[in-house]
């Protein structure tokens, strides 16, 4: 029932269901901030967790969907898309832009949209699952569905 929900989790919950994905938001036992842990609740390969981390660039927040499988190559990938450098959001950067606290940040249900590059390796599963606006919760969706959410650019992020 959404209103056990954390309040940011809701937000998260409603943005999806504006979006018409059906996924819903999982309320974890324990913190799961990282990929591994994320995958070790649920019991998937660490590869089907999206990470959303946030960078600053040109200026602006940008949201990078990664697959918990890989680190960001920031400088290969400003190169790619012709950026002029991608560093690590602050953590009250990632606040402002997101709403939401770093380990818990969901691609959606920010304060106003972030550009996003979506990871291409994330297409190889049939389910990933995305954080849902706090460390303890999470949400499963399609590949398709994480690019139509965000409305994200599909790049390599390694």
């Amino acid at each position: 029932m959404t209103t056990d929900l954390p309040s940011r989790s809701r937000i998260v919950h409603e943005s999806l269901r504006a979006a018409g994905i059906p996924g819903d938001i999982v309320v974890l036992p324990d913190a799961a901030s990282t990929a591994a842990l994320a995958a070790a609740a649920l019991g998937v390969e660490v590869g089907a967790i999206a990470n959303s981390l946030v960078f600053w660039s040109d200026g602006e927040p940008l949201l990078v969907m990664t697959s918990g499988a890989h680190r960001v190559d920031t400088a290969a990938l400003a190169e790619r898309t012709g950026r002029s450098a991608i560093t690590r959001a602050s953590v009250e950067q990632v606040r402002a832009a997101t709403g939401q606290a770093i380990g818990g940040v969901a691609p959606t249900g920010h304060p106003a949209p972030l550009t996003t590059l979506i990871d291409e390796d994330l297409a190889q599963y049939d389910e990933i699952w995305a954080a849902g606006g706090t460390p303890h919760t999470v949400f499963p969706l399609t590949f398709d569905d994480l690019v139509r959410l965000t409305g994200g650019t599909v790049v390599a992020v390694v």
